[in-house]
């Protein structure tokens, strides 16, 4: 073992909530620090050791300074780590967290720091309502038009990133059916996964308040429906003028926080540190802004190539359910749309469900995945994993994780 490999020796996150459920009133510092300080608390790190934080953050305007915010930095004095710890606070919208690794990794292997802290943090359910226009318009009397951010999800000068993916799952041939089935397996997929109790080691159980009554413990993420059946998610409508994609094959918009504590081996060593997984190898890739669904296909193949890695050596995948067509499309593009390939690879894909029924607080979801991996390697007793996340206007990051 090298004492340069990148390895992971702490990861965390919180439950995942719904849209205005359990986690609707939490600050967005206050969430991120959860995450931020449960690494060092596990073990046993004093914060003064810390040396950079890079964090995840897709929308400041639940942030209660909306303008320039500093997230990253108010939730690192949030998490009680010395004011002296630089970070830095990125947007790659869904990729965010998994480039938030990304740069401690490369930071740490340039030599520059020794400790880092990935991760992210995102709060749909405090997304404020917007009026545009009026400091300069003179208004005195009269309505106020109100836009809703979270309506028709993406970006004002592109589709929706629904009827980008509808469309790329169209000509991919992958049906409505299909996405469906993926959907209605991936809250299965959790469910299982849940019962045994894999999610313990990477998510913290959280005491939420509740006005008037005894608080209560989340130790479950909210987007899962076990009562999920293939005839339920069949009645759905197509979204924004989509064919096939529904509120019930893509995930929720979902609150929660996540982070990874980093370092090289040596460092590890020397702390005393067990590691919980090395970083192999992590790319970030952009395609064509409306083919996302092709994104974390793209990207694994770079990262392989990267890692040395052959497909046949991976032992898990996890392709961020942004949509059921997202992990679907993807492992077409991975096999050279060789759909007998493809379909033998979905045995090894997302097998504690994904972002569909764990949820997906877009700026935390990617290091969710690098934890989850690792963890489930740990518990299958070694092994590789790859994990791959697209993000909005055809971002997509991979890596290659080795325990």
């Amino acid at each position: 073992m090298d004492k340069k490999d990148i390895v992971m020796v702490s990861a965390a996150r919180t439950p995942f909530g719904r849209y205005g459920g359990a986690l609707k009133d939490f600050d967005y510092f206050d969430l991120g620090a959860v995450p931020m300080k449960e690494v060092l608390g596990r073990v046993s790190l004093d914060p003064k050791v810390m040396d950079e934080v890079f964090w995840g953050v897709g929308d400041t305007s639940v942030c209660k300074d909306v303008y320039t915010p500093v997230a990253a930095r108010q939730t690192l004095l949030k998490a009680g780590l010395p004011a002296e710890t630089p970070s830095l606070s990125l947007d790659k919208a869904c990729v965010s967290a998994m480039s938030a690794v990304k740069l401690g990794a490369m930071a740490i292997r340039l030599g520059e720091i020794e400790v880092a802290i990935g991760g992210g943090a995102t709060s749909f359910s405090q997304e404020p309502l917007i009026v545009r226009g009026l400091r300069f318009s003179g208004f005195r009397i009269g309505d106020v038009k109100m836009e809703d951010p979270l309506f028709q999800l993406g970006y004002k000068d592109f589709n929706p990133v629904s009827v980008d993916t509808d469309n790329v799952a169209a000509e991919y041939g992958v049906t409505r059916t299909e996405q469906d089935e993926w959907a209605l397996r991936s809250h299965q997929n959790y469910g299982k996964a849940w019962r045994e109790g894999r999610f313990r080691d990477e998510m913290i159980p959280m005491e939420i308040p509740l006005k008037g009554k005894e608080p209560f413990i989340l130790d479950i993420d909210e987007q899962y429906r076990e009562d999920t059946t293939l005839e339920r998610l069949s009645k759905l409508k197509p979204i924004y003028g989509c064919k096939a994609v529904t509120a019930g094959n893509a995930p929720g918009l979902n609150d929660g926080a996540t982070a990874i504590l980093l370092m090289n081996r040596g460092k590890a060593d020397e702390l005393h540190l067990k590691p919980i997984g090395t970083i192999v190898a992590m790319t970030s890739i952009a395609i064509h802004a409306n083919r996302m669904p092709e994104g974390p296909g793209i990207a694994i193949q770079k990262v392989l190539d990267l890692a040395k890695i052959k497909l046949d050596q991976i032992d898990v995948i996890e392709i961020n359910e942004a949509f059921a067509a997202v992990p679907l499309v993807s492992l077409e593009v991975l096999c050279q749309r060789d759909k007998a390939l493809a379909n033998t690879l979905q045995k090894k894909t997302n097998i504690n469900g994904s972002a569909i029924a764990i949820g997906h607080p877009n700026t935390a979801s990617g290091a969710r995945i690098m934890m989850t991996l690792a963890y489930e390697l740990r518990r299958r007793g070694g092994g590789y994993a790859v994990g791959a996340i697209c993000g909005g206007l055809a971002q997509a990051d991979a890596c290659v994780i080795k325990v």
